[in-house]
């Protein structure tokens, strides 16, 4: 796998899990910096373009998850994932702050929160993927917090220019948790993304809303992009401070 992309080397100890993020639809709304602040940990600043804070509400099939050098486990391997997330700085290494990831995966929400202090809760979801639609849906047992909608779309293989808003939502190689009293980063290594431009329909979305960052329209995303997706190593989080 290759690594001139990276803005910042890979731990050289061994990765320790491989998956495959696939079908994803990103949906990005411009959102209120003073409310976006405090869900944003101590220790982290919220990562900015040209002033703009973001945060995104992908829905996706996380495919084949396994521990290195071990084989994926049909039935619990893949799984549909809705995660909610934003962008965040430590000194020179932007990455991504999650609010929430929703999952039909038991193992996942029960080990993810205590392994990595990821913030992944328990929802009835399907990511369905025919050639030009995506279509998914998400809600809590509870019936709350919905995600529903389709995306349709044309062509895949953009990739993001160098300064580009795209440059900035897509190129990140590390996610940011607090994790038993401590910040923590994990890192993730994978090929460059190749997107293209999306048209999302949203029947509901109390998912993005229940988070109050003053957006006007959670049925209207202000960006829409789609990738078939990327294999992906990560490794387990480290302590930052």
């Amino acid at each position: 796998m290759r690594s001139d992309h990276l803005p910042f080397p890979m731990p050289e100890r061994p990765h320790s899990l491989v998956q495959e993020w696939k079908n994803l639809t990103f949906m990005h709304w411009e959102v209120d910096p003073m409310k976006l602040a405090k869900y944003i940990p101590d220790g982290l600043e919220i990562d900015l373009f040209e002033g703009r804070a973001f945060i995104g509400t992908i829905p996706f099939t996380m495919a084949n998850v396994r521990p290195r050098l071990l084989f994926p486990i049909p039935g619990i391997s893949t799984f549909p994932e809705i995660n909610i997330r934003t962008y965040v700085r430590r000194g020179g290494r932007g990455g991504v702050l999650f609010l929430t990831l929703e999952a039909q995966s038991l193992i996942t929400c029960s080990y993810a929160p205590k392994a990595y202090g990821l913030p992944y809760r328990y929802s009835l979801a399907s990511v369905q993927s025919r050639n030009g639609l995506y279509q998914w849906n998400t809600s809590r047992k509870d019936g709350s917090h919905e995600l529903v909608g389709r995306c349709e779309w044309n062509e895949q293989d953009e990739s993001a220019a160098k300064g580009t808003l795209e440059e900035f939502l897509f190129e990140r190689y590390c996610l940011y948790t607090f994790h038993r009293g401590n910040l923590c980063i994990a890192y993730t290594h994978h090929e460059p993304w190749k997107f293209g431009l999306g048209d999302v329909k949203l029947e509901s979305n109390s998912l993005t809303e229940e988070f109050d960052l003053g957006i006007d329209d959670v049925l209207t995303p202000d960006l829409v992009h789609v990738s078939e997706g990327v294999y992906v190593r990560t490794w387990s989080a480290e302590v930052v401070r």
